[in-house]
């Protein structure tokens, strides 16, 4: 007799599905929704338990299928997949965005309604406002993801850099992207300001008003200290 755990459970459901949507592929059957999202994720989680390495694995869950391999209408309907991967060193969870490629054989007159079709050059974002880059080091013993939309002063407090120079600014990615800091490794990273009204509310709390007030900077930065946060 097993004595399985709820997360176990949940791994040999992925699995028997995973192996449905194989089946169906080997016969030429476009997965559903459901069927692709756990071929992609079995895979992924087997590369993790093989211990392969964490921007492999994800350069690799974007490569598994196309849209010729799905059912129309599936690959819109997954934008992107987190996926709790059992690594060697513990637990990770992994963002694939867009994991379904489109069709190498697609052509122009297959359109989409509402669909944007960008003509293949590429766009510099934030080219127009003034940045800067600094170096960080994650003090920690896990790795730190931190999102586009993060205000970097209040990142996590186990990242060592010059938090003051951080003020008011974000990293320089696309909305939705990021940057992984590992245990131990220097890594530069590039800021831009943030914009709009400049008003930052809850994140870590550091702010929880206008970036641009009289003594703001300095009131936050007391903040940090006073939580143990590196840099500050």
């Amino acid at each position: 007799m097993m004595n399985l755990s709820p997360t176990e459970m949940d791994r040999l459901v992925i699995f028997s599905a995973a192996q449905m949507a194989r089946r169906n592929r080997s016969l030429g059957i476009r997965l559903s929704h459901p069927e692709a999202v756990a071929y992609i994720t079995d895979e992924v989680m087997t590369a993790a338990r093989r211990d392969l390495p964490y921007a492999e694995i994800r350069d690799m869950a974007g490569r598994l299928l196309t849209t010729d391999d799905v059912e129309p209408g599936v690959a819109q309907m997954i934008p992107m997949l987190y996926i709790e991967c059992l690594f060697a060193e513990g637990t990770k969870v992994m963002a694939v965005f867009e994991p379904i490629a489109p069709s190498d054989t697609a052509v122009a007159d297959e359109l989409v309604p509402g669909e944007i079709i960008a003509d293949g050059a590429d766009i510099e974002s934030f080219a127009d406002l003034p940045a800067i880059t600094i170096d960080v080091v994650n003090t920690g013993d896990r790795d730190v993801q931190v999102r586009s939309h993060t205000h970097f002063f209040e990142v996590n407090r186990a990242l060592r850099f010059d938090r003051a120079a951080a003020w008011g600014m974000k990293v320089d990615r696309p909305a939705g992207a990021g940057v992984r800091f590992e245990p131990g490794v220097v890594k530069s990273v590039r800021l831009v300001p943030i914009g709009g009204a400049r008003i930052v509310l809850g994140q870590a709390g550091l702010v929880n008003g206008p970036l641009d007030a009289p003594s703001a900077r300095d009131d936050a930065l007391k903040r940090a200290r006073d939580r143990g946060y590196q840099g500050a």
